[in-house]
Parts: C-alpha cells; structure tokens; sequence
C-alpha cells in the first residue's frame, strides 16, 4: 500500500538515524509497503467479517506481516491487573516503538494519540513495554471513501487537527501514517437483501 507520514516532534528524523530505531521502522513501512491489493481483495472476498470496508483486511493483513516478524500484537500498557481490558492495549509494539492501528471512531482520535504516550511517560503504574516513539496507522481520507469506511471513522487528515491542540501533552515522539486508497479497485457499498455490504469493484 502506499502513504503519506507526518511526523511529531522529530519522530521521522528519529526514527530514520538513530541506529536502534531504524530496522524495526523499515520493518514496519515494508509490512505495509508489501500490503497488495490483489492480498486486500481476496482476505475481503473470502473471510468472514464485521466490516464493510476494507478496515479488517488490512487490519489482519498488517498482523500477519508483523507478527511474522515478531512484532509482539496486543502488548498491555501496564503490567498491573487492574489495567488488563483492551483500550489498556497497544495493537503492535517491538523494541521502544509502539504502534496503533486506528481505523475507529474519530472521538477516539485523541485517546489513540494518548496511548503511546501513557506507554512512555513514567508513572505509578509499571510498563509491560516502555515506548520511546509511537506510530499510528490510520486511513486517508481518500481511503476512507473509497475504501467502504463508516463516514465517522477517524481519518488521517483529522489526526493532524489534534496535534497542536494535544502538543502539551503528547510528550513522546509520534509519526502518523495514513494509509492511501488501493489502485487498482474500490468498495461500493450496496444493499443486499437490507444489509450493507462492501463490494469490490475493479477499475
């Protein structure tokens, strides 16, 4: 697939130089770079799912690629008990870089932006991993429309708006990336029988 990156407070840089960082980076942006439309269209056709977009395919796609890699999936913020539910887990995490996949509401925006953050500041509760940079992964806006994303999904272009409201508190290093529409199709989503489902059509 391909995408555009923004980068906040120098996490780009970051993670491009810096000796530690730089595998594990390329890794993901060749995960993601190796997602083909031909692999989205055929998890989308014959797999069973939720969504009508696309969101779970790449989703699922994306997991497969790291976890192959052995990025650790599902990684808990903190160690503690109390703190074991899914919105206290990162999506991906290997060395300090933790990433999400946020294709959710856009009243999440801000918690996805917080988490990497919680992750890496120091506070009462100890770290499972202590994330230096964080990374989200997002759809463009033009993957969004083309993609059979719900219009309320939070969308990379809208990430960016929260930035400099949030810059007090996003402490750590974050690089967005927002996933581009596929090339070769699109998903209509059409009524079958009264249910909306995302079909692909090729251009």
């Amino acid at each position: 697939m391909n995408y555009k990156i923004h980068s906040f407070r120098h996490g780009e840089i970051i993670l491009n130089n810096e000796p530690d960082y730089k595998i594990v980076w390329n890794e993901l942006l060749n995960a993601i770079q190796n997602i083909t439309d031909n692999e989205v269209i055929e998890h989308h056709e014959n797999n069973s799912r939720k969504a009508k977009s696309i969101s779970e395919s790449i989703n699922k796609i994306l997991k497969s690629k790291l976890v192959a890699l052995n990025w650790n999936e599902e990684s808990y913020i903190f160690q503690d008990d109390e703190y074991s539910g899914n919105r206290w887990r990162l999506d991906f995490a290997k060395e300090s870089i933790s990433v999400e996949v946020a294709f959710n509401h856009g009243e999440a925006i801000a918690w996805n932006l917080i988490k990497p953050v919680l992750a890496g500041e120091l506070n009462h509760v100890q770290k499972e991993i202590n994330t230096e940079i964080g990374v989200i992964i997002c759809a463009t806006k033009d993957l969004k429309d083309k993609g059979g994303f719900d219009g309320a999904v939070g969308e990379y272009e809208k990430f960016l708006t929260y930035l400099n409201p949030l810059r007090d508190i996003l402490s750590v290093p974050i690089v967005i990336i927002g996933l581009e529409a596929p090339i070769t199709f699109e998903i209509k989503v059409k009524k079958i029988n009264g249910v909306k489902h995302g079909i692909v059509e090729k251009y």
